[in-house]
Parts: structure tokens; C-alpha cells; sequence
């Protein structure tokens, strides 16, 4: 079947490629919350309770790096970070949306 490779991720089959890009507890959450509009840091921290600011931070950069979610930072005191999901990243939420689906179909 060949090696599937996407921005530094390898894998030998192309779900298991996307499950690794948007696996980690948290990331599927994250596109969620941004496939529904800009964030700020401290409304995604509230709207995922349990995470820890560290564990957002990471998450957000490894999705930033693989080109699924954008951030601007504006130049004000404070400074103003907002983040975005990106087109690679809404098509592959809307490629997750059977398996959002499948979940409340078959959760106990």
C-alpha cells in the first residue's frame, strides 16, 4: 500500500495519518471550538475544562505547525493573540464530522 507522509507525519495507512495529526486528547476539541470562529487563548482554556495552559499551548502550536489552525498576534499592549482554524483544517473536521456523528450515535 505504500508510506502515507503529510508534514513530517509518516504512517503505512492514510487514517491512521489523520488520526496521528488530530489524535491527542485535546487537538479534535481545539478544531471544534475554531471551526465555530476565532478563539482567543483564555476562551478556548475556558471552554475546555481540564486543560491545562501548557497542554493548550502545545497543542496549538503542533496544529499551527501542521497548518490546521492560524494565529495573529496584534501588536497592543497587552498583546492580542486570536486563532483561527485554517482551510486544511476545516476540510479535515468536516472529514471528521461521520465520526462526530458515529460518537453521538453510539455513546452509552
Amino acid at each position: 500500500m505504500g508510506t502515507f507522509v503529510w508534514r513530517g507525519h509518516s504512517r503505512d495507512c492514510p487514517v491512521e495519518l489523520a488520526f496521528a495529526v488530530i489524535g491527542q486528547r485535546w487537538k479534535a476539541r481545539i478544531l471544534f471550538r475554531l471551526a465555530g470562529g476565532m478563539h482567543r487563548f483564555a476562551a478556548l482554556r475556558a471552554e475546555l475544562p481540564g486543560i491545562s495552559d501548557k497542554v493548550l499551548t502545545t497543542a496549538l502550536r503542533e496544529l499551527e505547525r501542521d497548518g490546521l489552525i492560524s494565529r495573529t498576534v496584534h501588536a497592543e499592549v497587552p498583546p492580542r493573540v486570536e486563532y483561527r482554524i485554517t482551510a486544511e483544517g476545516l476540510a479535515l473536521w468536516q472529514a471528521a464530522e461521520p465520526l462526530r456523528r458515529w460518537g453521538l450515535a453510539y455513546r452509552a
